[in-house]
């Protein structure tokens, strides 16, 4: 019987290890003769993020087993202007820690032959160390087709553009690959809006090397991204990518209630919810990195208050160091309106971190105002609640624009919010919680949404989307042994 062996290692940050993990158990899941080896990058920098790393070290999840690097040598962050850049050169630091690792799993034949190593889009680096070692390398996206291709398509419009400029100063909307549609500048990622820092420079750099990989696994599924992903399929000579396979939506149905500190009382949440009317309430949440000014909390909260609709509300402080993620706040009063919680009490609950997917799955939720992170994004399309736009950073804004202009899958309520140079007022806030929970019309994008949500259960069925391509992807990786 032919055993095989696969190897993963992610960028060491929630919103790319959760998703390679969760691919992982779908993966041995698929076939029983394949393990799986998750080489684990530490960051004591980031306490939230290495709590779940810890917590996977002594993780009992059957045919997955996690090795924890070695920990290498961090960069200055005086060195960057950009947080990508500190984790490329933190990753980048880690080649000899993965190169002996990866040797250690090869020259234990007697589990298997190592067939596969699937990166993630910031640990580029490692393509080399997987063509040394003569082991198919694959690139596993956690953000949507619409991503991948507006970053295959990066070098062309670096190409295109002087670099003496800025884009925002080249045009006001541009033509992507994948876009049905002209993508408006302030849709653009965060960190196309300053070209000169290196946050860019990183980006082009791993954008270039994608195409060095013998396949890219996104985490989307073709009847979410038909359009996209059959622009990629047929692109020119000039725009050749690896073969790509949608398998998705991946999603982590636990979250972080098995890991992280309870400091808020997650049974507290579900207890108030248990109390609430079915699909009645709106959830913001803006992640696990998502932080808002001061300034805005003020204008959110008087717009829940003007909205009238019962809210579940995590906010979280911006951190101190760039190194570091949002905390919760220690004293809400400070931040909120004079008397919003006394005057919401019953109707509304703010709270910190919370497992936002148990949340999405509680009967309660009706809505989400959402930070657009893709990890979110499925996991609102698996429990079928519809969303409300509200991007902050990364790629965010390029999700929500697909969502609402390309797919017609959410209500928007910001698409362009960057934070220090826009505010969103209470005003806007409170139109859109309603039109998000009292639909648009005649609910056509609620329609949508739930037929989408169905779509996105059928294709890990029998011979549906993404089972076909988990099973075309393993019998080539088996097909070698």
């Amino acid at each position: 019987m032919k055993r095989g062996k696969v190897v993963f290692i992610s960028t060491p940050a929630l919103g790319n290890i959760v998703p390679i993990i969760e691919f992982a158990k779908v993966f041995t899941q698929k076939n029983k003769n394949i393990s799986a080896t998750i080489l684990l990058i530490n960051i004591p920098q980031r306490p939230l993020v290495q709590s779940y790393i810890d917590s996977l070290t002594t993780a009992a999840t059957g045919n997955i087993h996690f090795l924890s690097l070695p920990v290498a040598d961090p960069p200055s962050l005086d060195q960057f202007d950009a947080t990508i850049g500190f984790l490329s050169l933190l990753i980048q630091n880690h080649t000899l820690q993965v190169k002996n690792a990866l040797i250690d799993l090869i020259s234990d034949s007697d589990s298997g032959q190592v067939v596969g190593f699937f990166i993630d889009m910031f640990c580029t680096s490692f393509i080399d160390v997987a063509k040394e070692l003569n082991i198919p390398c694959y690139l596993y996206f956690a953000s949507p087709a619409t991503f991948l291709s507006f970053m295959l398509h990066l070098p062309i419009l670096d190409a295109q553009v002087s670099t003496n400029i800025e884009y925002k100063d080249s045009a006001n909307d541009f033509n992507i690959l994948g876009f049905s549609n002209p993508v408006p500048i302030k849709c653009f990622p965060s960190f196309m809006l300053k070209r000169h820092i290196d946050g860019y420079s990183w980006f082009l750099h791993h954008a270039k090397r994608y195409k060095e990989t013998k396949g890219i696994i996104v985490n989307t599924f073709q009847e979410l991204e038909p359009y996209c992903l059959n622009s990629l399929v047929h692109t020119t000579t000039s725009h050749v990518v690896p073969p790509i396979y949608p398998i998705g939506p991946v999603v982590d149905h636990n979250g972080p209630a098995q890991w992280h500190q309870d400091s808020w009382g997650h049974e507290n949440v579900m207890k108030w919810l248990d109390n609430q009317e079915p699909s009645s309430v709106i959830f913001l949440s803006f992640g696990s990195m998502g932080s808002l000014k001061d300034s805005q909390v003020m204008e959110i909260a008087k717009g829940l208050e003007k909205a009238g609709h019962p809210f579940l509300w995590a906010i979280r402080e911006a951190p101190k160091d760039k190194r570091e993620l949002p905390n919760d706040y220690t004293n809400l009063e400070e931040i909120l309106p004079n008397g919003f919680l006394e005057s919401t009490k019953g109707r509304g609950l703010v709270c910190g971190l919370v497992p936002q997917v148990t949340i999405l799955a509680h009967k309660a939720i009706g809505g989400f105002v959402s930070h657009c992170g893709w990890n979110s994004i499925l996991e609102s399309l698996y429990y079928g609640v519809p969303i409300g736009t509200w991007p902050i950073y990364a790629e965010q804004h390029l999700n929500a624009f697909e969502l609402v202009k390309e797919l017609d899958l959410a209500v928007e309520i910001t698409m362009d919010y960057r934070d220090g140079t826009t505010l969103v007022s209470s005003e806007e806030v409170a139109k859109g919680v309603k039109k998000l929970m009292d639909g648009d019309g005649d609910g056509e994008v609620r329609q949508k949404f739930k037929k989408m949500s169905e779509k996105c259960k059928d294709v890990w069925k029998e011979n549906g989307s993404s089972s076909n391509f988990l099973g075309h992807l393993i019998d080539e990786l088996m097909a070698v042994i």
